[in-house]
């Protein structure tokens, strides 16, 4: 069953299940591998920041390599990292359609193992009891993202003819996130009794150069009919809002963004004005969910097999509690 987290943001953390701290001897220090789909990720690079620094702080030897979105380089480093014989693994999967393959690697190797950020389906990882997920239920994401635009002044409907008229930016279908958020923000207009309409969709695999392209051509063909830019990330939306100043268009007036992560630059943009709102993807709490998780593990505790963390609104009502 599905458990839904809260754990308190703490640096600290005063985890001391397997009792490893910083001030174990090298010689007792446990290993970890991390492995990330990406590192060219906004997203991911600061979560992988948060758990690299969090792990060291509390004695761990941590290694952190990037996958260079290509499964084939991942499962080698996965590979390396049994045949080095770490202690624990965190993977972010660059293909959740890949998942049986992996778990069944560290299974064999006995390596408890944490799977993060991108959810693959349950019953690739339910036979093995030393690993579990931690993330966020994309679906709530996808929902904030239309409540930020039920909550403006026209709730999305710019021109008052009755229907919401948006594009859609999509990162990799590969990820359930994007699919999730790309339905859920859509079907909050409609549950709240608004009639929409897409006027154009594209993938651009959560990058911003694509994002600015796909919006571009998006505002060449459609105009003013665009009502709502809706953006499966801050990254891609960052990229939209660079479109929709070079075709003169002016956020909160004739047009409304919006995305996900809370990146520092979404914020910025946010506080000038030039993007509507976004939602938190909290690496700092998913961080340390996942360490608390893989001490359970290390310690031969019995987990859960999902954890998910809440995603948060924010919109201008509460930005300055987000920016530094």
């Amino acid at each position: 069953m599905k458990k839904l987290f809260k754990i308190a943001l703490t640096v600290a953390m005063a985890f001391s299940i397997v009792g490893c701290s910083s001030s174990d001897s090298e010689e007792e220090a446990k290993t970890v591998g991390i492995c990330v789909y990406q590192f060219d990720d906004n997203f991911m690079t600061t979560y992988r920041t948060e758990l690299e620094e969090k792990l060291t702080a509390l004695g761990y030897e941590v290694t952190v390599v990037d996958g260079s979105n290509d499964q084939s380089t991942q499962s080698e480093q996965i590979d390396t990292f049994i045949a080095q014989g770490v202690d624990a693994l965190i993977i972010n999967p660059v293909m959740t359609s890949a998942a049986s393959e992996i778990v069944a690697k560290v299974q064999e190797a006995d390596i408890p193992t944490v799977l993060i950020n991108r959810e693959p389906e349950a019953d690739t990882y339910a036979d093995y009891d030393k690993t579990a997920y931690v993330g966020c239920d994309a679906s709530q994401s996808g929902t904030f993202e239309g409540e930020i635009i039920l909550n403006t002044a026209t709730s999305g409907d710019i021109n008052g003819d009755g229907v919401i008229s948006y594009i859609m930016l999509i990162g990799d279908p590969e990820n359930s996130d994007s699919t999730l958020r790309t339905e859920y923000s859509v079907k909050a207009l409609t549950d709240a009794g608004w009639e929409v309409e897409c006027l154009y969709e594209w993938q651009c695999d959560w990058d911003q150069t694509k994002g600015q392209e796909a919006t571009a051509n998006a505002l060449t063909q459609y105009g003013d009919e665009i009502e709502v830019v809706f953006s499966n990330n801050d990254s891609m939306a960052l990229g939209a809002i660079e479109a929709i100043q070079a075709a003169g268009r002016t956020v909160g007036e004739d047009i409304y963004i919006v995305g996900v992560d809370a990146l520092d630059d979404a914020l910025d943009k946010m506080n000038d004005g030039l993007m509507t709102g976004t939602v938190l993807n909290d690496a700092d709490t998913q961080s340390d969910m996942c360490i608390e998780v893989l001490e359970l593990l290390l310690a031969g505790e019995s987990v859960e097999k999902l954890y998910y963390c809440d995603y948060t609104m924010v919109t201008t009502d509460n930005i300055a509690d987000y920016i530094d």
